[in-house]
């Protein structure tokens, strides 16, 4: 044959389809030993110093598949240094073939070429004989093996290749099963799907969370199954990923196959290929239960910030108790910012009024970890008392053990008011009502007894008891009337309101002089009653002043965020028992019910967080004072007005 037929046979042995790649190479090798007429043709492997024999031809001991040397004894590692074919006619006389490697594997003529596979020396193809050659080597000869050496390294890269994307495959097959087992398993769903928002793929779990099968939403776009509100959301997150952007925690809410809504928090990614977005995967946590958990802690919190009432909670396990939380409730009935209690010791609001004994039942009851409830006097922020309505109960943990107090604070200081304005009421009437009797009888006594005294006189003295009990009853009447209205606190300007009173008194008492001086342009914040409360100290000025030049001073001054208005008169003075009822609230017979009428006086000054005194002046006269909340111009009723303090203790 000639060389162009050998080369064709040689080609045909390489590029057939259907032969593998050893039985390619032996026949490559065989086909080199014929043309070249070597009876010795082998292929080897070079690596880390050593060179090993892959493919051999012939029957050469030292050349045997499997064998090794090391690379310095064998003729290849002059071969795998040139750039063409080596080719040695007789070793034995040769400089480039080292003794050593003669004398291991005896061979005189040699020709060899190195294998390229990726551009890196895979090891060589040899032909060779055990006797010299007496023709040289032509170029086609050398040619040829370059060829075969050349074709050789394809079909193993080639077949390099193969086994990479056969091992590749059976990784992203074991991928894909151990994928699929996951997905199968997973409480999460999994889920795929285009550029155009079709689903390509979704996990099993779309069932229990959706209540539909994966096969129904494969090709269905994703904004099928989002509500109404949020498909906006979903789309702004489609659009990020479209644009190469990861969306992290992104909560959507999806409609069921049964038509209820259930809440996804979706991660996603980008799905590239060759750099280019081809699609989207991601996965959907349902968490349905958790933001419903979440909306009722809120709504539970919002409630409890937002209740009138004090809620604080103090760790039971710290010593003193700390406050841990307090809501703004608690700042409303106390005046004490949250963050101003949280570590204090709930004692701080108790003060000089406090009864000890009902801090001592308070004490017992949190050191026993039992619930409980105490009414005691406790202070705002601004020292001002009120009464306070504490009930405390353990808060345990599901082992059992308390680990928190729940403290609820209710101010009643307007229902403790009521009560002792009862109780006044009722031994006041009842204790003036058996005098009054008593009176009477006496009369009627004398009536029938006493010749000296006429039927008139007596009648008289019967008829001053009958109106100083109507006095009475109508002054209980109207401290009634006051106790039963709402707390409506309004801005009242002090010039106008004393003008009207003064007025009234002026004409009633043309003798008197009333003088007034306001010293303020600040208004008064209260209620209307205030209007009574007032004309009843200018009354009781006027009306039982018995001086020879009666005169009654009214003055009314700022003093920071108060009004104080003073009630000053020449008269004869208070008397002390009728002043009793107003720092005591004790019992005492109130004649013509003046005192009754200074009481209302202190009811309604008080309910509006003032306070209210009368005491005598040096020399004659009495002096009473009203100090009433103040509001600036700029100030709203709401932020000026201040709760009803204690009446007494």
């Amino acid at each position: 044959m000639t060389v162009e037929q050998y080369r064709e046979r040689l080609y045909q042995t390489f590029f057939d389809s259907n032969r593998e790649l050893e039985p390619a190479i032996e026949a490559a090798l065989r086909l080199g030993c014929e043309y070249l007429e070597l009876p010795i043709g082998f292929l080897t492997e070079v690596s880390q110093g050593s060179q090993t024999f892959v493919h051999v031809v012939a029957d050469h001991e030292p050349i045997e598949e499997g064998a090794s040397c090391p690379l310095e004894k064998a003729y290849c590692q002059q071969t795998i240094t040139e750039d063409s074919a080596l080719a040695i006619e007789c070793a034995s006389q040769s400089e480039t073939i080292t003794d050593e490697a003669v004398r291991t594997f005896g061979l005189e003529a040699y020709i060899g070429s190195k294998v390229l596979v990726r551009d890196d020396v895979y090891g060589t193809v040899c032909f060779a004989g055990d006797t010299k050659r007496e023709t040289k080597f032509d170029t086609a000869e050398k040619t040829f093996v370059e060829l075969v050496a050349r074709l050789a390294g394809q079909r193993i890269e080639q077949k390099r290749y193969e086994q990479e994307l056969e091992a590749r495959s059976r990784h992203l097959e074991r991928e894909r099963d151990r994928f699929k087992a996951i997905a199968d398993t997973t409480s999460d769903l999994l889920f795929r799907f285009d550029l155009e928002g079709q689903f390509t793929y979704v996990s099993s779990a779309s069932e229990r969370i959706l209540g539909y099968e994966p096969e129904e939403m494969i090709g269905e776009p994703f904004t099928t199954f989002n509500t109404e509100r949020s498909a906006e959301r979903a789309l702004a997150a489609f659009e990020s990923l479209l644009e190469g952007d990861d969306i992290d925690a992104v909560e959507l809410e999806l409609t069921t196959a049964t038509g209820e809504t259930v809440v996804l928090e979706v991660n996603g990614t980008p799905e590239t290929e060759g750099g280019e977005i081809v699609g989207v995967h991601g996965v959907g946590r349902d968490i349905t239960q958790q933001k419903s958990s979440q909306r009722e802690l809120e709504l539970k919190n919002k409630a409890i910030d937002e209740a009138h009432v004090g809620i604080t909670i103090a760790d039971a396990q710290q010593p003193g108790n700390p406050i841990v939380y307090a809501n703004r409730g608690f700042e409303q009935i106390t005046g004490y910012d949250p963050a101003d209690v949280t570590g204090r010791s709930y004692r701080f609001l108790q003060g000089e009024q406090t009864d000890p004994t009902v801090v001592t039942e308070l004490r017992e009851s949190i050191e026993a970890c039992e619930p409980t409830v105490v009414e005691l006097v406790n202070y705002r922020k601004d020292g001002v008392p009120f009464w306070n309505e504490v009930r405390v109960a353990p808060v345990k943990n599901e082992a059992g053990d308390v680990t928190h107090f729940l403290g609820i604070q209710n101010d009643v200081t307007g229902r403790r008011r009521q009560e002792h304005l009862v109780r006044v009421l009722n031994r006041v009437l009842r204790h003036n009502l058996r005098n009054d009797m008593q009176v009477i009888t006496g009369l009627t006594r004398l009536l029938e007894t006493d010749d000296d005294t006429t039927p008139a006189e007596i009648g008289n003295d019967i008829r001053n008891v009958g109106e100083e009990s109507i006095e009475l009853g109508e002054r209980a009447r109207e401290l009634e009337d006051a106790a039963s209205r709402d707390v409506k606190p309004s801005r009242l300007d002090p010039d106008s309101l004393l003008a009207k009173i003064v007025s009234s008194y002026r004409e009633q008492f043309p003798r008197v002089v009333i003088d007034t001086d306001v010293h303020t342009e600040k208004d008064i914040c209260a209620g209307s009653e205030i209007t009574s409360a007032v004309s009843e100290l200018v009354e009781n000025a006027v009306k039982h002043n018995t001086s020879r030049e009666p005169r009654v001073e009214i003055e009314l001054v700022a003093d920071d965020e108060w009004i104080i208005l003073s009630v000053e008169d020449n008269g004869p003075g208070i008397d002390e028992m009728e002043a009793d009822v107003i720092s005591h609230g004790e019992e005492h017979d109130l004649e013509h019910g003046s005192g009754l009428g200074l009481w209302l006086v202190n009811w309604c000054v008080t309910r509006y967080g003032g306070s209210f005194e009368v005491h005598p002046k040096d020399g004659t006269g009495s002096c009473a004072t009203i100090r009433l909340p103040a509001i600036e111009a700029d100030q709203t009723v709401a932020d000026a007005s201040k709760r009803p303090t204690v009446l007494f203790w």
